[in-house]
Parts: structure tokens; C-alpha cells; sequence
């Protein structure tokens, strides 16, 4: 059963708020690779593309998905806050903000025992069931946050931002996010 690491990306750094929704569909998929991944281990499949699988989601949340959370908490929050005493939108959007800081917080430490259990997995090839057991309810636990918290950047958070910065700010939104993976 092969497990699609599809990287479709319809933004670009033109359009940061765009780009940060897409990266939230490869937080999805890589999340499904991590369940299905645990699923399969639980039947007793250890099939190569599984141990590529779960590579490439654990490079992803270690490498990748590090970047988007500073993209929001570094980039596009301070810009929501700023406005926050002058726009009641960008007031809502601030409540919000403190809401996901939260889930990030929780992602993050989930994500470090993903990674520790993974990594140590794909090292020895196997897993003790108890640690399986683990792994698979910290997969579970973090698809639950993000089915949450995505849709509340997705369709809350981003579309107030699109009204309350203006075209400046979301420009150099974007050029902060490629300077962060190196691209001009």
C-alpha cells in the first residue's frame, strides 16, 4: 500500500498567507503517514516503503515544519499584534494567537517523543509493543490537535490577517519566510 508524500504547493512567497495553508496540507499528509506507518506495524507490515515513509514525515516535522511555526510566531503574530489597539480584527486575531501558541507548544513536545521513538525505530528496525503503543497515541494525539488547529488558521486566523495587513506588510511576511529557507 503506498503511502502518496504529495508536495503540491499552489502559493508562493508572493502570497505568504496562501503558502503557510498549503504547508498545513503536508502537516496533514505527513500526520497520515505517521498513523498509517503505526497501523502497519501493529499488522506486522514492515514493508521499505514504510520505513521511507516514516523517514520522510520525521524529516519533515524536524527540518520543515519547525520553520512554519516561526513563520507564524515570528513574522506574522508581531505584525497582528502590533495593529491589535488599533483594529478590532486584529484584536480577534490576537485572542486567537494565544490559543495557537498553546497547540504549538503541545505539537513541539509530541513531535521531539515522534521523533525520538521514530529515529530509534528506523535505527534498530524494530519496536518493543509497549513503545509501538506510545508512538501510535502520540500520532493520534497530535492528528487530533491539528484537526483543530488547522482550520482556525486556515479559515479564521489567515483570512483576518489578509484584511488587517496591508500589502507591505505581507510582502515582507513572505520575504522573511524565504530568507528563513534561505532563498532570496
Amino acid at each position: 500500500m503506498p503511502i502518496p508524500l504529495g508536495w503540491e504547493v499552489t502559493h508562493d512567497f508572493t502570497t505568504p498567507l496562501g503558502l503557510l495553508s498549503d504547508c498545513h496540507r503536508r502537516v496533514e499528509r505527513f500526520l497520515d503517514v505517521l498513523a498509517r506507518v503505526a497501523a502497519a506495524a501493529r499488522e506486522g507490515v514492515a514493508h521499505a516503503e514504510y520505513r521511507s515513509a516514516l523517514q520522510g514525515a520525521l524529516d519533515y516535522f524536524q527540518q520543515a515544519a519547525p520553520r512554519h511555526t516561526q513563520d507564524e510566531e515570528e513574522s506574522l503574530f508581531p505584525r497582528l499584534r502590533a495593529k491589535a489597539s488599533r483594529d478590532d480584527r486584529a484584536a480577534r486575531a490576537v485572542e486567537i494567537i494565544a490559543r495557537l501558541e498553546g497547540d504549538h507548544r503541545r505539537a513541539e513536545i509530541a513531535h521531539a517523543q515522534v521523533e525520538a521513538i521514530g529515529r530509534a525505530w528506523l535505527a534498530s528496525g524494530e519496536v518493543a509493543r509497549e513503545v509501538l503503543d506510545r508512538f501510535t497515541m502520540l500520532a493520534h494525539e497530535l492528528r487530533a490537535l491539528f484537526a483543530t488547529h488547522i482550520p482556525i488558521e486556515d479559515q479564521e486566523l489567515f483570512p483576518l490577517a489578509a484584511k488587517v495587513l496591508d500589502a507591505g506588510e505581507i510582502a515582507a511576511l513572505g520575504r522573511e519566510m524565504a530568507a528563513r529557507r534561505g532563498l532570496s
